[in-house]
């Protein structure tokens, strides 16, 4: 044991100096560099360029490989059932009649329609499982939780997520003036328009303190951000659909009849009850002022902290191990259609909220 720990150590520290520096990095660009209260530029990202640049241009000694294979491999699944602390379905309630609909007929359009631009294109299809979650749900985090559930490479995963984040970024400066124009400075409108239309959350909130600041409406950006965290709900039932859909329509040939615990990952599943927790817990605070009959309100918002940032620092720590492992060259072979896919999508999304704002504006 102490043997092994030894060898995977090395490797762990590593990655996680790229994942610190990753972390930080985006704090800088977000608070000092850009005046966000949270940075728009995902550290997950960062975590990848900063490992794709060391293992590129610097011979990793083998010392370090067991260690980054094993953050690859379990601080991943770590992060993931972590992840789902963000997951309180009370947040569904604060959005009302018209922003639920217009939340799932944004989902499911994402979904179908990145799908037929990766047939169209012949895009493969586990690249294209992960452009339609990122798109879909929130960028970079959905990328990495359904990553493994469908065997991802990591050229895979390092291409989607490169694509979410720069569509996502430009979106975040750009849709805060065209939803003003688009809905004559409607409140509501243009908070359900960022919140449904731009992949990430700190992008959402970005581009909702961009709004606040340019047109004096504090509303907006907590309109967009309510709608980006019920959105984000929706990895509780997309991302086991993904998995589900992806495995069931590449079944190995040897193995005519896979086990439930193929389509749906313990990992996945530790995921959901995350979320499950996350939720009675809010339910607790609300009807009693105590989460479980234990926790004081602020008690169960430092457990809810801690367990986001153990996901934060978990996940980027893995993408750094990705970024390490990940040759320039083999990224470069996948091509640029998947990169017109990410494209077609990001736009499409954003047409569909317009779309789906004016309709239900029109008979609600």
């Amino acid at each position: 044991m102490q043997l092994s720990i030894y060898r995977v150590f090395p490797g762990i520290v590593l990655s996680f100096i790229i994942a610190y520096a990753g972390i930080y990095l985006s704090g800088i660009i977000g608070n000092e560099l850009l005046n966000f209260g949270k940075s728009p530029i995902s550290p997950i990202m960062l975590s990848i360029i900063i490992g794709l640049l060391i293992g590129n241009f610097i011979k990793i000694p083998s010392i370090f490989s067991k260690g980054i294979k094993f953050s690859l491999k379990f601080i991943l699944k770590l992060g993931i059932i972590c992840l789902g602390i963000r997951l309180g379905f009370l947040d569904i309630l604060q959005v009302g009649v018209i922003g639920i609909p217009l939340i799932i007929t944004c989902i499911i359009f994402s979904i179908l329609l990145v799908n037929y631009f990766c047939r169209i294109l012949n895009v493969p299809s586990k690249i294209g499982s992960l452009i339609a979650v990122g798109t879909s749900i929130c960028g970079a985090s959905a990328i990495v939780a359904t990553s493994p559930a469908i065997n991802a490479n990591k050229e895979e995963v390092t291409y989607a997520i490169a694509n979410i984040t720069i569509f996502g970024i430009i979106a975040m400066f750009i849709y805060p003036f065209l939803g003003h124009y688009l809905f004559k400075g409607d409140d509501l409108s243009i908070g359900l328009f960022l919140g449904t239309s731009i992949h990430e959350t700190a992008q959402v909130a970005g581009a909702g303190l961009i709004y606040s600041e340019q047109f004096k409406s504090p509303v907006t950006m907590d309109i967009a951000t309510v709608t980006k965290l019920v959105r984000n709900i929706s990895m509780i039932v997309v991302i086991p659909f993904i998995s589900f859909l992806y495995l069931k329509n590449n079944i190995d040939p040897k193995n005519t009849k896979p086990s439930i615990f193929s389509m749906f990952p313990l990992f996945i599943i530790g995921f959901m009850i995350m979320g499950l927790i996350r939720s009675i817990g809010d339910y607790g605070i609300q009807s009693s002022d105590m989460a479980f009959g234990i926790f004081l309100n602020d008690q169960w918002q430092s457990i809810i902290n801690f367990i986001k940032s153990l996901a934060e620092y978990s996940l980027a720590i893995a993408m750094a191990a990705v970024g390490v492992s990940t040759n320039l060259v083999s990224l470069r072979s996948l091509g640029i259609r998947p990169f017109y896919v990410g494209f077609s999508a990001a736009v499409s999304v954003g047409f569909i909220s317009y779309i789906g704002i004016i309709f239900l504006n029109y008979f609600i």
